[in-house]
C-alpha cells in the first residue's frame, strides 16, 4: 500500500511538472491574416485584428462568441499590426501594406464598447509601417518602425507622433518592450539582434548579437520572451526565452521553450497575460499577395488556432 502511494505521489508530480498548453481553434473568417493580437484578463476577451480587411476581431478566450470589434476601415483603421491593453484601453496599430501613398495610424479604442479614443496618424513621403508597441506604467507610448531606424512616441501637447528615438543600429525593429521598472527598451532588430536602451540617457548599451528573426517580443521576470518566425534554418524558429542579468542589461543566457506545430507555420505577435502566453498558432501570412491584397490560394486556408502556453 505504501508504495502504491509513493508511485502515485511520483507520477502526480510528474503530471503537474508538465507545461501547461491548450489549443483552441477559433471561428474566425479564415482570411483574416492576423498580425497583431490581445487578450483582456478583465473581461475575458481575445482581440485579433486583420492584414488582409483592416478590422479587429473579438471573441471570449475559449473561441464562443466571435464578432467584430470594428468593422473594415472603421476609425480610419488600416491593415493590422502591433496591439496592446493598457488601462482599459487598446492600442491598434495600423498601415497600408503598398509603398504608393503611404500612411500609417494609432487609434486607442474603449476596450469594451470599441469607440474611438483617440487616433494619431502618419503620412511621410518614406516608406513607414508602424510595426509593434510598448507602453510604460505612466502610459507613455513606444512604437516600432520596421522600415527606419526611428521609434516613435506620442506628442500628447501636440496631438501628434514624433520620433522619440533614431538610430541606424536598431534599423528595421520588429518586436519592442520595455523592462517592468520602466528604466530600458528592448528592440528585435533585423540586423544586430536584441538591442538595449537604456531611455533616460537614450543610449544603447549592449553590443549587436546574432538573436535575430524575432517578430513579438515581452518583457518577463527578468528576461524576454520572444516569437522567433524568420531563422533561415526554420528548425531553430519557436518560442525562446532570453535571460538577463540582474541589472537587466545584458543578455546572459537563452533557451528554447517550445517549437511551433509545423515547422512552416508563421505566428507573429503575441500577448501575455501573468504567466501564460497567447498566439495564434499560424498567421497565414504567406497566403497574402501584399500587392494585390488578394488571397493566393483560399483552398489551402485554415481555421486560426489559439495556442496558450503556461511558462
Amino acid at each position: 500500500m505504501r508504495l502504491f502511494l509513493w508511485t502515485f505521489l511520483l507520477m502526480t508530480c510528474l503530471v503537474s511538472a508538465q507545461p501547461y498548453q491548450k489549443t483552441i481553434t477559433l471561428s474566425f473568417e479564415k482570411d483574416l491574416i492576423p498580425e497583431g493580437i490581445a487578450v483582456d484578463s478583465k473581461s475575458g476577451k481575445l482581440f485579433i485584428n486583420s492584414l488582409k480587411h483592416n478590422k479587429i476581431v473579438q471573441s471570449n478566450l475559449d473561441g464562443e462568441n466571435a464578432t467584430s470589434f470594428i468593422q473594415s476601415n472603421e476609425h480610419g483603421y488600416l491593415s493590422g499590426f502591433g496591439m496592446t491593453i493598457k488601462r482599459d484601453i487598446l492600442y491598434a496599430l495600423g498601415n497600408t501594406l503598398t509603398k504608393e501613398n503611404n500612411k500609417s495610424i494609432l487609434i486607442l479604442l474603449d476596450i469594451i464598447s470599441g469607440d474611438l479614443i483617440k487616433s494619431y496618424t502618419l503620412n511621410n513621403s518614406k516608406f513607414i509601417y508602424l510595426n509593434d508597441i510598448a507602453i510604460d506604467h505612466n502610459g507613455k507610448v513606444f512604437i516600432s518602425d520596421s522600415e527606419s531606424e526611428n521609434i516613435y512616441t506620442i506628442n500628447e501637447s501636440k496631438n501628434s507622433l514624433e520620433v522619440f528615438y533614431s538610430n541606424e543600429a536598431i534599423k528595421h525593429t520588429n518586436g519592442i518592450t520595455i523592462s517592468n521598472d520602466n528604466r530600458y527598451l528592448y528592440f528585435a532588430t533585423y540586423t544586430s539582434g536584441i538591442r538595449i536602451l537604456d531611455i533616460a540617457s537614450q543610449t544603447l548599451i549592449n553590443e549587436p548579437n546574432n538573436h535575430k528573426g524575432i517578430d513579438g517580443m515581452k518583457f518577463y521576470k527578468n528576461s524576454l520572451i520572444a516569437i522567433v518566425n524568420s531563422r533561415r534554418d526554420i528548425s531553430e524558429n519557436g518560442i525562446y526565452q532570453y535571460y538577463l542579468n540582474d541589472e537587466k542589461t545584458e543578455i546572459i543566457t537563452h533557451e528554447k521553450l517550445m517549437d511551433f506545430e509545423n515547422p512552416t507555420d508563421i505566428p507573429t505577435t503575441f500577448d501575455l497575460v501573468e504567466d501564460k502566453i497567447y498566439f495564434l498558432s499560424d498567421s497565414q501570412m504567406d497566403m497574402l499577395n501584399q500587392q494585390t491584397n488578394m488571397i493566393i490560394d483560399p483552398s489551402k486556408l485554415k481555421n486560426y488556432k489559439l495556442i496558450v502556453h503556461k511558462l
